[in-house]
């Protein structure tokens, strides 16, 4: 591998036409912080400007991710929430319509905002044990609604959204949330398959592809997630959704 790049909360790796992109917040389970956010951002520019043709999405520690990132939430606003909410679903959107092929390797923990970022990958491969939760609409935040629905079908989106409780890797292969199982003792051997199938077609015909194969409703998710999260107050609804959570905690 070459081209190592490593910033505070995410390493890229470039080998040949593959970039590697490696979460790095350990320490708060990879949640999605704003800055955990733009470096996604650049990293997926990059990825763009090299002309990779496969990038694979993992992280490290224990968990792919908490999910959105919610510490100092007592000193933001409700302005700085949908700001927040508008870059996260501005790289949901660049992931889902990447011209190259994506792909993600998941285990422990996944939640909230990386499970859509899974979500928006070609393909989607979890670790035994890995767990899936997506508590957006508790708090009345409707994020990655319609790329789910289109990957799943409308009845299992549905009753994945509307659960309270996690679901794990056999469920979300039962659900077409992801494609397969296997342990991470396997993934080089994924990673090879899926860099030769990234270069089967040209990098014409590779991005026509993805292109046409994705329903394009950005501008609709865009409309519908900032109707979401600012009608009302963000910040009282996360607050009171996180009340909720903590008696369950402690039982």
């Amino acid at each position: 591998m070459s081209d190592q790049d490593m910033s505070k909360t995410v390493a890229v790796t470039r080998d040949g036409p593959v970039t590697h992109i490696q979460l790095e917040r350990v320490d708060k389970l990879n949640a999605f912080s704003a800055d955990l956010v733009e470096d996604l951002h650049d990293a997926l520019i990059a990825a763009q400007s090299n002309d990779s043709r496969l990038v694979v999405f993992s992280a490290a520690g224990k968990g792919f991710s908490g999910g959105f990132d919610l510490a100092g939430l007592e000193s933001m606003s409700d302005g700085d929430l949908l700001l927040r909410f508008v870059r996260l679903e501005e790289l949901l959107q660049a992931v889902y319509h990447a011209p190259f092929a994506t792909l993600a390797l998941v285990h422990g923990p996944c939640y909230g905002a990386a499970a859509d970022l899974v979500v928006g990958c070609h393909r989607r491969v979890a670790a035994p044990g890995t767990q899936f939760r997506m508590p957006g609409l508790k708090f009345d935040v409707v994020l990655g609604t319609k790329r789910l629905t289109n990957i799943v079908g409308a009845d299992r989106a549905r009753a994945l959204l509307r659960r309270s409780t996690a679901f794990d890797e056999h469920e979300a292969r039962d659900a077409g949330f992801i494609h397969d199982i296997a342990a991470q003792q396997a993934w080089p051997d994924i990673i090879a398959r899926a860099r030769e199938d990234a270069l089967l077609l040209s990098p014409t015909a590779q991005r026509a592809l993805f292109t046409r194969t994705a329903m394009d409703t950005r501008a609709e998710d865009m409309v519908a997630l900032v109707r979401s999260v600012s009608t009302g107050s963000i910040k009282a609804r996360i607050e009171s959704y996180l009340a909720e959570l903590k008696p369950a905690r402690k039982t």
